[in-house]
């Protein structure tokens, strides 16, 4: 890596005259272009998406899903990975383990949906229907499916409009979308809400032993 060497020849510091009557100049900061981002579990940061330094973090992290334990949840219709329209609905009868993720390909969303595929014959044997849920497009979900042999529906939540319906909390002061899991029984109630963004095959285990006990 190259490195900067300082110049051999002596450095002479000026200093600036002080004007008395005017005060001080605050200190001035690099701003941040709206242009520019980086990425995050492969979501794009922009300056727009930062938090707000004039919030408290903790007031930030305070966010509840609509959706809770017990509620009949709002119906919604999306395409899946293969452009097929699939309704909530569709699945009532049986119980629903639905789960919201932030996107495909990144290390939390890998390691849960391959969670799901490994335990899926779990799930049958209990009769409940695996379904996937992020914002991105078909296409993206059925090149997922395909190369991690995902043997259930990803549906595609473009805009994030039923997750924001749903009220699934974000995370990271809302710059990341959250890890959040409903267990609905064959009646369409939800019966288990569960939201871990760091341990993603913990959501496996969780819906598991609920679904045991239906």
């Amino acid at each position: 890596m190259a490195c900067t060497s300082l110049p051999k020849h002596p450095l002479t510091l000026l200093r600036a005259p002080i004007n008395k009557s005017s005060p001080p100049s605050p200190p001035a900061f690099p701003s941040l272009s709206n242009a520019s981002h980086s990425q995050f579990f492969g979501i794009k940061l922009s300056a727009s998406s930062l938090p707000n330094p004039s919030h408290s973090p903790k007031r930030s992290m305070l966010v509840f899903a609509k959706v809770s334990e017990g509620n009949v949840p709002p119906s919604f219709t999306l395409k899946d990975q293969d452009g097929k329209n699939v309704s909530l609905s569709k699945f009532k009868g049986k119980p629903v383990v639905l789960y919201f993720y932030p996107a495909d390909e990144t290390p939390g969303c890998t390691k849960q949906a391959c969670a799901f595929r490994d335990s899926y014959e779990k799930f049958k044997k209990a009769g409940a229907e695996v379904v996937g849920t992020s914002g991105d497009d078909p296409s993206s979900h059925k090149a997922f499916a395909k190369k991690y042999r995902l043997p259930f529906t990803l549906l595609s939540d473009d805009g994030n409009k039923v997750r924001k319906q749903w009220g699934v909390p974000s995370d990271l002061f809302g710059t990341l979308p959250g890890r959040q899991t409903y267990v609905i029984d064959k009646n369409g109630v939800v019966r288990l809400v569960y939201n871990n963004q760091f341990q993603p095959e913990k959501h496996v285990d969780e819906t598991l032993k609920l679904l045991q006990t239906l």
